[in-house]
């Protein structure tokens, strides 16, 4: 038996590995183990009030703390019965969740992702021959970091956004400071783009999948919605998620696994806009038409593209979100729930996909709680892709070294976060 391990995974938030077991020329086993421990905020939140839920669920994650508290928002209001928000409230919502994608996507395509196919080992070490990439790139991540810190009052864990509204909101001087940035940003996104969209990514493992993310409606592109767009054409109310995840227990993860009518989906950047990109417009558009192929429905690599594609769109967001919210100059009171007792279902986009909280309140406390995380709904999806790619390099007698790297590139390229992230690969050959 011969075994090659990676410990750790470099580029990777979290605890998780890859097996590949491999008896002479058959594959005896290939998966994508979740090796960290549950995080139990689905029970710690029952009997808490729904402002102390959502400043515990979103714990949950240091990186898409703002994915989180704006799903556990979206799923109490509903149960409160708080149907409609200030116009304003909304816009500085998303403008906040707008920072959280500039810097998760600009953190996973220029720091954790393009480094594989540089051939570098890390960002750092690309700094000698892309210095000024990598410089710009951390601008980018740090202006990110500054909106979400800016809008939610710290950029861990903010308090601003609460339930029924919003709670401090920025001046005129603060906002136009935004606008200014993201304009100043948009120039070296679109660069990035072309980076990435001029690597020649391989195409033996590819195979045709199941994409689902949120329709924002109105013919829109967006990251949060009341029902799920899937690539089979069909349209389901975020309440019936249930029937769209049926998690499932796997025998080699610590994470629960998702299947959409018994096979595999993806969820994330590349199913946004697999299903929504020809909605996008302006800048981003441009690049989405000359970027994307067929192949984007069958090779999950594409998603760092469709991250940096989504970077530019939200660039292109900030400044109109910022005109927006100067044009209402009174700063609304927080709405009051209608009810105590309810059950409401928020969706959002994280940056890694689609992000239910589920909440059913009883006298005005968490009754009970269900939380269906992106990278679990894509788990199966990448033991699928990570199969169908070790069978063909089998074929082609390639060595390990080569079969490691690209199972640590098909992983990474789902950019999974803390719980089910990439640690390690393990390679036993027979």
């Amino acid at each position: 038996m011969r075994e090659i391990l990676v410990e750790p995974l470099a580029r990777v938030e979290g605890d998780g590995g890859i097996t590949v077991r491999i008896d002479g020329d058959k594959i005896k086993e290939v998966s994508f183990n979740v090796l960290e421990g549950t995080r139990l905020v689905e029970t710690l939140v029952v009997g808490k009030t729904p402002e102390e839920d959502v400043s515990i669920a979103c714990r949950i994650c240091a990186i898409c703390t703002l994915s989180h508290r704006y799903a556990a928002l979206r799923g109490l209001e509903k149960a409160l019965g708080i149907t409609k928000l200030p116009p304003k409230a909304q816009l500085m919502r998303t403008l906040m969740h707008m920072g959280e994608f500039v810097e998760s996507n600009s953190l996973h395509v220029f720091v954790l992702a393009l480094p594989d196919f540089l051939g570098f080992p890390s960002a750092i070490a690309m700094a000698g021959k892309y210095g000024n990439e990598v410089l710009k790139a951390l601008a980018l991540k740090k202006y990110g970091n500054k909106i979400m810190r800016l809008t939610s009052g710290r950029m861990i864990h903010g308090e601003n956004p609460t339930i029924g509204g919003f709670g401090r909101y920025l001046d005129r001087t603060t906002l136009l400071e935004l606008k200014k940035e993201a304009q100043e940003q948009i120039e070296f996104a679109e660069l990035g783009v072309q980076l990435v969209g001029g690597i020649d990514i391989p195409s033996y493992f590819e195979k045709e999948t199941v994409f689902m993310c949120c329709e924002p409606g109105d013919g829109e592109f967006g990251v949060m919605g009341d029902q799920i767009r899937i690539s089979d054409g069909k349209t389901v109310p975020v309440e019936e998620y249930r029937s769209l995840t049926n998690e499932l227990f796997s025998p080699h993860s610590a994470a629960k696994h998702c299947l959409y009518q018994g096979k595999p989906y993806t969820v994330g950047a590349i199913a946004r806009l697999n299903n929504l990109g020809d909605r996008l417009k302006g800048r981003s558009l441009k690049l989405y038409e000359k970027y994307w192929n067929k192949r984007w429905l069958k090779n999950p690599v594409f998603n760092n593209l469709a991250q940096a594609i989504e970077l530019v769109w939200c660039l292109e967001t900030i400044p109109v979100l910022v005109d927006a919210i100067l044009e209402i100059d009174e700063d609304p009171a927080l709405v009051k729930p209608s009810r105590m007792d309810g059950e409401g279902v928020g969706a959002v986009e994280a940056p890694r996909g689609t992000l239910y909280h589920n909440y059913r309140l009883k006298d005005g406390l968490v009754a009970e709680a269900n939380l269906i995380i992106p990278t679990g709904q894509s788990l199966e999806d990448i033991d699928k892709y990570l199969r169908i790619a070790v069978e063909e390099l089998l074929k082609q007698k390639a060595d390990d070294q080569k079969i490691r790297m690209q199972c640590e590139i098909i992983a990474r390229a789902y950019d999974p976060c803390i719980s089910c992230s990439t640690h390690m690969v393990r390679i036993e050959r027979v």
